[in-house]
């Protein structure tokens, strides 16, 4: 009996330390997103916090004629992510027929502001397309269309109407950053978003073109400098990527500095059309971008990912380590 005794509080023994083992690996490994961050076929993710949470706004990657919908995602970690689908749709946008595109979502006065592209045109007296706004009181939606038509319709500059962006200055001023085409334009909205409003010189389109932009503009305010940051190469091969410049202004003037997002041909092709998040109060930076799974030949394969985005002691961005694992849980506090 005795012996039975023992060998009872060895294996109990064992069964401790090894809870002990288990437990301590895991508090050594913290939580990581994974890439793809969120399941499915999306591209062109917008990326923001809003109301304590993160938020992401992608396109439904698949042919134009199935791109009539939008579906937004939410976390609080980076890691666990809930899916709010169809926040708005062709349903509610009358005036869009196909091809819904890259999202760029903002608050002003306790309302939410949903951008988009549709229609895909390229004949502007011909066809009724380009970017469109909704609205809600939620950043999950629905949102409803704001305008009933385009809020941009026109093609200036030789800028296809889309791929919009929509950067607040620290005066207060919104600004629009879009254009397809490899041409790129900024223009001013005005109070309620229902409009543009004119620059000093009287312009309403000031063309911003960088060396090798071709599409998906993004800006953001480090330090008093202006990131302008855009997508280069076709949007269906391995190549796509990410460049980037810095101006001391919106408006620039933009001399193109080089590449911060590319392809790895041991995880992920095309890897571009992205934004990026900074975490308030802290110098901590991610890029949330799409890719193509290595060995994927459908050019609507494409996936949204996250991954860590580091600046050096210049300011100019270093070029991102593109990942399977992703990122750790970062509450927001």
């Amino acid at each position: 009996m005795k012996f039975v005794s023992a060998l009872n509080k060895t294996a109990l023994a064992i069964a401790v330390v090894s809870f002990i083992s288990i437990h301590a690996s895991a508090q050594q490994k913290p939580a990581m997103s994974g890439n793809p961050v969120i399941q499915g076929w999306n591209a062109d993710p917008e990326a923001k916090i809003f109301e304590g949470q993160y938020w992401l706004y992608p396109t439904y990657s698949a042919p134009y004629e199935q791109q009539v919908h939008f579906d937004a995602w939410s976390s609080k970690d980076l890691v666990h992510w809930t899916k709010h689908p169809n926040i708005i749709d062709t349903a509610a946008v009358k005036w869009a027929k196909k091809a819904m595109w890259a999202p760029a979502v903002t608050e002003m006065g306790g309302k939410y502001y949903f951008f988009f592209g549709a229609n895909d045109i390229h004949d502007d007296k011909t066809e009724i397309g380009g970017i469109g706004v909704g609205v809600s009181d939620n950043p999950a939606g629905p949102f409803k269309d704001l305008l009933g038509r385009p809020l941009i319709n026109e093609i200036r500059n030789g800028a296809q109407p889309i791929d919009q962006f929509v950067f607040k200055d620290h005066d207060g001023q919104y600004y629009m950053i879009y254009g397809g085409w490899q041409h790129c334009n900024i223009v001013k909205l005005n109070k309620d978003f229902t409009g543009l409003t004119p620059f000093d010189d009287g312009t309403i389109y000031k063309s911003i073109t960088p060396e090798g932009y071709v599409e998906g503009s993004v800006m953001f305010e480090r330090k008093g400098k202006y990131y302008f940051m855009w997508s280069e190469g076709g949007w269906t091969g391995p190549n796509y990527r990410v460049a980037y410049a810095i101006g001391n202004s919106p408006t620039g003037p933009f001399k193109r500095i080089g590449v911060v997002l590319q392809q790895d041909p041991k995880v992920a092709t095309g890897a571009g059309h992205h934004s990026v998040i900074n975490v308030p109060g802290t110098d901590d930076w991610y890029i949330v971008y799409h890719r193509r799974p290595l060995g994927e030949t459908d050019a609507n394969h494409r996936v949204t990912c996250i991954d860590h985005m580091y600046f050096d002691k210049d300011g100019f961005i270093k070029p991102v380590k593109i990942t399977f694992e992703g990122v750790a849980a970062r509450p927001l506090k």
